[in-house]
């Protein structure tokens, strides 16, 4: 079926920006300071499947674009994943692409800064529903909520007593547990002070870059850069990193294997991050005592075997599915944006410094060494 035509903009002195998905809802001043500085491009759902999408770059149907603004998460997102295929038909001059969101596993962020374009994310919006959420998973698995819940709703007496008799002997109280966060990071942090300040727990972390003294100092954080000796250690394990390059599962067998006997898994951050099958084997074998799990491998599918188990809590992906995250990701897309047209620094760049290795190895604002954009069309 051809794809409909969609007419160039009229030229203009001022920076255009393609904003992509829905209107603007919970912050239509900021977005009226936007149009007074610059054009904005925004088209209907259609143009943004795929084939469209594609189409229309290559026809340069939106103009030549200086940035791509995402201010919802649920919508502008229907071409897919931004990997070469896609990236190397957007203009040259494109300076930024602001989204909604903290994960951006969808976005080869690496082949943007390879063609000079920043990518920002909607850090710090989701931070406090999702320090939230993972709190209410934390209590679940050490307190058996769930199965005291789904007793509770199936209005049978004898479900009813005998979780009331039952599942004391199973439960434990959070306090003065160790929890090992692997990624303390805007989010793990919150989490940390969220965990350390409501249930006193000791709080460990591995991650790639140590925080500040002062800041550990605030949690009595202890840090572990080798994943290991923090695994031994730790009763209840929490994800709160990115996804790893290819896809590939942080939590295997053989990291599960590490952890003592009874201890306790919550996943906040990407469904991929866990071999789910590995996960469903520990938990049937009694090497984990309970999982509580808001992100997983197949979404919006969910892995038969976990949720059978009433050792698992699951919920929907919404840890971060809160008003005030929607409306923090709504204005980090568009003041990243006026930011960085106006010649100032983004407030959340991912791959900023990849783009500065990028100049070093030749590469200047998506230009190889003859001013040619690379990989364009």
């Amino acid at each position: 079926m051809p794809i409909a035509m969609t007419p160039s903009p009229p030229p203009s002195d001022r920076a255009r920006i393609l904003f992509l998905g829905d209107d603007i809802q919970y912050d239509p001043t900021l977005y009226q300071r936007l149009t007074s500085q610059f054009d904005i491009v925004h088209p209907p759902p259609a143009d943004l499947q795929r084939p469209a999408f594609l189409q229309h770059l290559r026809d340069g149907s939106w103009g030549r674009f200086q940035a791509i603004m995402r201010p919802s998460w649920h919508t502008g997102g229907e071409m897919g994943n931004w990997d070469e295929e896609l990236i190397q038909l957007l203009p040259s001059g494109l300076k930024v692409y602001a989204s909604a969101g903290a994960g951006y596993d969808w976005v080869d962020v690496f082949c943007l800064a390879k063609h000079g374009i920043l990518y920002c994310n909607g850090a710090g919006a989701s931070t406090e529903a999702v320090g939230d959420m993972a709190l209410w998973h934390i209590i679940s698995v050490f307190r058996n909520m769930i199965s005291s819940f789904l007793a509770a709703r199936s209005m049978d007496s004898k479900l009813f007593s005998r979780a009331h008799h039952e599942l004391p002997a199973t439960s434990y109280n959070p306090r003065g547990h160790t929890l090992g966060i692997v990624g303390l990071g805007n989010i793990g942090y919150a989490i940390a002070l969220k965990a350390y300040a409501a249930f006193g727990m000791k709080i460990l972390y591995h991650d790639i870059v140590r925080k500040r003294p002062e800041q550990e100092d605030v949690v009595q954080a202890e840090f572990h850069p080798n994943i290991g000796s923090m695994l031994r250690k730790t009763d209840c394990l929490l994800l709160a990193t990115p996804s790893t390059l290819g896809g590939r599962p942080f939590l295997t067998s053989e990291l599960i294997a590490q952890l003592p006997r009874g201890s306790r898994f919550v996943n906040i951050a990407r469904g991929s991050l866990v071999d789910e099958d590995a996960l469903a084997e520990a938990l049937e074998s009694g090497h984990l005592a309970a999982a509580g799990l808001d992100v997983h491998a197949s979404e919006p599918h969910v892995n038969e075997r976990l949720v059978t188990m009433l050792n698992v809590t699951m919920t929907c992906h919404t840890g971060g599915g809160a008003v005030e995250t929607k409306t923090g990701f709504e204005q980090l897309a568009m003041e990243n944006v006026e930011r960085v047209l106006n010649g100032m620094e983004a407030l959340t760049p991912v791959n900023g410094h990849l783009i500065k290795e990028s100049r070093t190895n030749g590469h200047a604002n998506g230009h190889d060494m003859n001013g040619e954009r690379n990989g364009a069309s």
